[in-house]
């Protein structure tokens, strides 16, 4: 069976097992089982936490897993991103109080207090930067007030929360993160189960991208029709009962899907229809 493992609480959690089960694994049903068979995927998921999966998956205990990319990197284990699945993303940067410094390369001889202190490390010694990284877990705002360092190294999204902590982000990002498919790096690139979970999850993806186009139009206007409705390799084109008149087929953006019926109509298009994409194969 393929072993994968799976983020068993925070921001990853939810999302991964949606995605799981939208790829037609099974997932489990009360958050303290740790081991669920899908026998008939033959597929094993092992419900870690997510700091910990890149560790065991480097290790080559379990085949694959998903966790993000701040955690494969922070973790320094011989795990590998191999696919990214668009959620749970996040950017990584230094904060520190108003005239401390500009950017990373002014740190040297300050502290750095950070839930991430591999990637910080990392980050520091690529930039040629001598400082001292103190790990702290949870809120690390409150670590300059406190004495305890001079910048911050953490997870922004808004910035509020630093702002009220009378902080400014400073430099450019040190990481955008999101959900990642990790391996053990020097894994086999052609193993057959590896090839369907990442075929099975690129699916899941597409389906929540596109959304199918089903219209009818003259045939005069079809072309002009088509160059609007190009689908991923070429629309299916039908001809209706009704001389004249043919019925097209389509994958479309579904962020584009309004704007498209819209120009449609106005070209003369009719029962102009949308359905979401359970699954495909592309």
């Amino acid at each position: 069976m393929l072993r994968i493992a799976v983020p068993n609480k925070g921001s990853l959690s939810e999302p991964a097992s949606a995605m799981l089960h939208e790829a037609g694994y099974r997932q489990r049903k009360d958050r303290r089982e740790l081991v669920l068979v899908d026998a008939e995927n033959e597929v094993e998921f092992f419900f870690l936490r997510p700091r910990d999966i890149a560790v065991y998956v480097g290790s080559g205990k379990l085949d694959i897993g998903i966790t993000g990319r701040d955690l494969l990197l922070d973790s320094g284990s011989q795990a590998e991103e191999i696919m990214q699945l668009g959620f749970a993303g996040s950017t990584f940067r230094y904060a520190t109080r108003p005239g401390t410094a500009k950017d990373v390369t002014e740190f040297g001889g300050m502290t750095i207090a950070t839930s991430f202190a591999g990637l910080v490390t990392q980050h520091l010694a690529d930039n040629g930067v001598d400082a001292s990284v103190v790990h702290l877990d949870g809120a690390v705002e409150t670590a300059i007030q406190l004495g305890v360092a001079e910048i911050i190294a953490d997870v922004v999204e808004t910035g509020t929360t630093l702002r009220n902590a009378g902080l400014e982000i400073i430099g450019e990002p040190i990481l955008k993160s999101e959900a990642v498919v990790i391996r053990r790096t020097g894994a086999p690139e052609d193993d057959p189960k590896v090839r369907q979970f990442l075929r099975r999850m690129q699916g899941v993806l597409v389906a929540r991208r596109y959304v199918m186009m089903d219209y009818d139009i003259r045939v005069e206007h079809v072309e002009k029709a088509v160059a609007l409705t190009p689908g991923l390799e070429s629309p299916t084109v039908s001809p209706l009962h009704h001389e004249g008149w043919v019925a097209v087929r389509s994958m479309v953006p579904s962020k584009e899907a309004q704007r498209i019926m819209d120009e449609l109509y106005e070209l003369g298009a009719r029962a102009i229809l949308t359905t979401g994409i359970h699954a495909c194969r592309l």
